[in-house]
């Protein structure tokens, strides 16, 4: 496939999925992961918080590469009035899992697009609506022990095992998997740095 990006841009995420969602579009990305420590943000509101972390993800790398179009991204699941960021433990994937069983949650995917040297910088949040079915006790900790839930917000990852969870979503699916593609485009082609031609 032909990339249809026209200036170079650097990725602040080590997420192989926000990756591969970039590249299946002819994206070409270079990736740098920032290094932040994301417990110094405290912002109890979900978007603000998304915004505010891929913010700083993308400013932390925009630092060493000014002239570069750096894109940060943060990903969050909220059930009620709680965040769930990644599990830390089985146990704590066990939790999660079961505050999310049979009920509706919101996933939000903040991002940033930045360059220092052209002085631009765009921020947005997307929300999508997730329902998971009933599960069982044993559905739960069989999907926990398959290892996947641990690097994943909320615990669990739609495009993989993690599917037969979700019986329903209204908005973008891969704002769910960690990055809201449409939205992420239509940014990218109003800034100019990609451009969609023939083949």
């Amino acid at each position: 496939m032909k990339f249809i990006n026209t200036e170079k841009i650097i990725l602040a995420s080590q997420s192989p999925r926000r990756k591969e969602l970039l590249e299946q579009i002819g994206v070409n990305i270079k990736v740098f992961p920032s290094t932040i420590n994301e417990a110094t943000v405290s912002l109890k509101n979900p978007e603000a918080y998304v915004k505010e972390l891929s913010f700083l993800k993308a400013t932390d790398i925009s630092v060493a590469y000014p002239e570069s179009w750096i894109l940060g991204a943060d990903t969050i699941v909220v059930v009620g009035d709680q965040l769930l960021g990644k599990p830390e433990s089985k146990a704590d994937a066990v939790e999660m899992l079961t505050k999310l069983n049979n009920c509706e949650h919101s996933v939000y995917t903040g991002f940033c697009v930045i360059n220092q040297k052209k002085n631009a910088i765009v921020k947005q949040s997307v929300e999508t609506k997730v329902y998971f079915k009933r599960l069982s006790h044993e559905e739960i900790h069989w999907y926990v022990n398959t290892g996947e839930p641990f690097d994943k917000a909320g615990a669990y990852a739609i495009q993989g095992v993690g599917a037969f969870l979700v019986k329903q979503i209204s908005g973008s699916y891969s704002n769910v998997v960690g990055l809201p593609v449409c939205e992420v485009v239509e940014t990218l082609k109003h800034l100019n740095i990609i451009q969609f031609k023939d083949l």
